[in-house]
């Protein structure tokens, strides 16, 4: 009988062994274990991936450029107002032939067309905050951060014939690789530690270590089960490949002096068992906040939650449903009430990072003022699976490239990759076309 509680806890993930046919049967076991220069601030890029869309009767701001009112959903970041810039009517092209959720949702941040297929021969881009990653890389102790709060899925979607895994991933380091997310605030807190004390190095020298032994025993395990599980192992593999790479460029790193921008305490890591949903995502936006404080990275991504989320909202009030649920609301007026409801609460935890970043000081602003802060759904209506006018905002101010405080509503389907190469020429990583763009999104930075 294989043990699911089998984790790997390396490089402060906590990834299970996907679930097996062998789970069910007696089988053999598996073993598997448990800087930035004092002159100008550097600039930051995060993208928060909201799942399944949005109530969109309640999305759009009244108005637009300066004179515009926050709708019903984004109220929440009133008092950040002037820090953010809500933007109309792109969209992401290479999603438009793809059925259900996945074709959209993996490619949030490449605008590349996934390749279908049930096993593990995945294909998709390089997304975004890969590009910026490289660009910073050696400049801080971690290139990236990879958070989320549901464990990876696996297997395929019988219903689009799409392998899970693309529902899973958003950070893609090559086509063929996508990021493995950290799901352990506790974890990911002391590996920031690690990292501004110096002793990442060393910590990275031992995760290689646990990762051999991760990928020995699945290899071997693989020989050991039927058609069906070596697929899922494949699939599992080929997101331990990304930790692999990343141990190892984390335990060869340049020898070049860095210093955190901001001090981390010892001991004071969060908890390692949050209580509920809500405590883990804002576990994971203090996170950020702390790596992009310290300049322990300058890249981040976070997933409120896989594609296809089923994630109960029963603990706020008015909601007695799952998110995917009253996504597919076919206008029934109390799960249209409800998917508002769950919209602004994403937002709402949106808010709490963007106001945690801005009361950061950093030099005559703030971290915020020195960040490109991105929250995105890969849908509008979810139950219409529509890649149209997506819901965007963009927070922080790049450095003082962008013109913040701005609705901007552009002509239909304008290619969303324009904003991506606007955020990588703010960012300091400068490309003339990202994807299937055509130049800078207009309008969104200064001069």
């Amino acid at each position: 009988m294989i043990s699911r509680r089998n984790a790997l806890r390396g490089l402060g993930v906590s990834l299970g062994l996907p679930w097996l046919e062998g789970m069910a049967a007696p089988a053999p076991a598996a073993r598997m274990p448990g800087a930035a220069g004092r002159g100008r601030p550097p600039v930051r890029m995060a993208a928060l991936y909201l799942p399944n869309g949005v109530n969109v009767n309640a999305w759009t701001p009244i108005g637009s450029g300066r004179n515009f009112a926050l709708s019903p959903t984004l109220a929440p970041l009133a008092d950040v107002k002037n820090d953010i810039v809500v933007m109309s009517n792109l969209w992401n092209e290479a999603t438009k032939g793809g059925d259900g959720h996945y074709v959209k949702e993996a490619a949030i941040l490449t605008c590349r067309t996934i390749k279908k297929t049930p096993g593990a021969d995945i294909a998709n881009g390089i997304s975004v905050d890969q590009v910026a990653a490289r660009k910073s890389a050696a400049l801080t102790p971690i290139p990236s951060l990879e958070l989320g709060v549901s464990p990876v899925a696996i297997g395929v979607d019988a219903v689009v014939g799409y392998t899970r895994i693309y529902g899973s991933h958003i950070a893609w380091s090559s086509p063929t690789t996508p990021l493995a997310r950290e799901l352990n605030p506790r974890s990911v807190y002391e590996r920031l530690y690690r990292a501004t004390s110096g002793q990442d190095a060393g910590a990275a020298k031992l995760d290689g270590l646990l990762l051999d032994r991760v990928l020995e025993d699945a290899s071997r395990l693989r020989g050991q089960v039927g058609t069906q599980d070596r697929h899922r192992i494949d699939e599992y593999l080929s997101v331990m490949r990304s930790l692999e790479e990343r141990a190892d460029r984390a335990a060869s790193a340049s020898s070049a002096p860095w210093k955190p921008r901001a001090a981390m305490k010892a001991g004071a890591a969060p908890t390692d068992r949050p209580n509920g949903h809500a405590e883990h995502v804002r576990l994971m936006m203090d996170m950020i906040a702390v790596a992009f404080q310290a300049d322990t990275t300058r890249v981040a991504t976070f997933m409120f939650g896989n594609s296809v989320s089923d994630i109960s909202f029963r603990f706020v009030d008015g909601v007695n449903s799952s998110h995917h649920e009253v996504s597919h609301h076919q206008k029934d007026p109390d799960k249209l009430r409800q998917y508002a409801i769950i919209s602004r609460w994403h937002v709402e935890q949106y808010a709490y990072l963007l106001r945690k970043l801005k009361s950061m000081r950093e030099g005559e602003g703030t971290v915020l003022d020195n960040s490109l802060i991105l929250f995105a759904s890969a849908l509008s209506d979810g139950n219409r699976h529509s890649p149209h006018n997506l819901p965007l905002v963009l927070g922080g101010r790049g450095g003082g490239r962008i013109d913040a405080g701005r609705h901007l509503v552009y002509a239909e389907d304008s290619p969303l990759s324009n904003l991506y190469v606007s955020m990588l020429d703010a960012f300091g990583a400068p490309m003339e076309r990202f994807a299937d763009s055509t130049g800078p999104l207009a309008g969104l930075m200064k001069g």
